[in-house]
């Protein structure tokens, strides 16, 4: 059984230049690639100020209008808290969550990060699998003590497959090397292609900075979508991978 992964950092809902709200073109794109698990990044949990602004405004809970009837199962990790509202991590899932929590990771009042962690039931394969979503800093300082958390929390899960992605942050790949050390594991893309996936700008990505890591999961497939109108929405392209669960 194949398993079908996407993961994006929605930019909250709007294009690369924060001129246009583009969630509903964002939810029919990612529907249009049917994965199975959804792994977001700057998604919006409330926001009662935009609603006035943006005609076209669909719902503050961005999660739930995103996984709609096609998602039933999601959890949202609220990190970043303001007088208007909050945003976060989110995972939506076709297979049922059984257990999550979100871990405030943030090092600094200016960044507020957050490692969301959910553990799914694969009826089909009477199989559990967990769920590590992240956002890290953009100083290296930070990342490196947030690798540190995220390195110690899935020690303790070694026996389980799991996956660990995200917006890492990584341009310099320096933390990323750590992980698959420390772990010993897989990243999806270096692993199939020799190298991580440039992701940003979306126009034209030059910088690394999304991962997909990979404990006793078999990867089949890893592609950045940059066709069509992926390059017009987010500033992130979002990754796409196939993965099957490893005995």
């Amino acid at each position: 059984m194949k398993i079908r992964i996407l993961s994006y950092n929605i930019h909250k809902g709007f294009n690369i230049g924060n001129t246009t709200f583009v969630l509903e073109q964002i939810r029919a794109a990612m529907r249009d690639i049917d994965a199975d698990i959804l792994f977001l990044q700057e998604v919006l949990g409330d926001h009662q100020g935009l609603k006035w602004r943006i005609p076209d405004w669909q719902t503050a809970i961005q999660f739930e209008y995103l996984a709609d009837t096609v998602w039933p199962h999601y959890a949202y990790g609220k990190n970043a808290v303001y007088s208007e509202g909050h945003h976060g991590n989110a995972i939506l899932s076709k297979f049922p969550i059984i257990d999550w929590a979100n871990k405030d990771i943030s090092t600094n009042r200016f960044e507020q990060r957050g490692f969301l962690k959910a553990k799914i039931q694969i009826p089909q394969l009477e199989r559990e699998l967990i769920l590590s979503n992240t956002h890290l800093n953009l100083m290296q300082s930070g990342r490196n003590t947030q690798a540190s958390i995220i390195i110690d929390e899935l020690k303790t899960e070694s026996e389980t497959p799991w996956l660990l992605i995200g917006d890492f942050n990584d341009w310099n790949k320096k933390i990323s090397k750590r992980i698959e050390q420390e772990l010993n594991v897989i990243e999806a893309f270096k692993h199939l292609h020799g190298d991580y996936p440039a992701t940003f700008p979306s126009f034209m990505p030059v910088l690394s900075l999304d991962r997909v890591f990979l404990n006793k999961i078999k990867i089949i497939r890893a592609e950045t979508l940059s066709f069509g109108i992926w390059k017009k929405l987010s500033d992130h392209l979002p990754l796409f991978i196939e993965i099957e669960i490893l005995d």
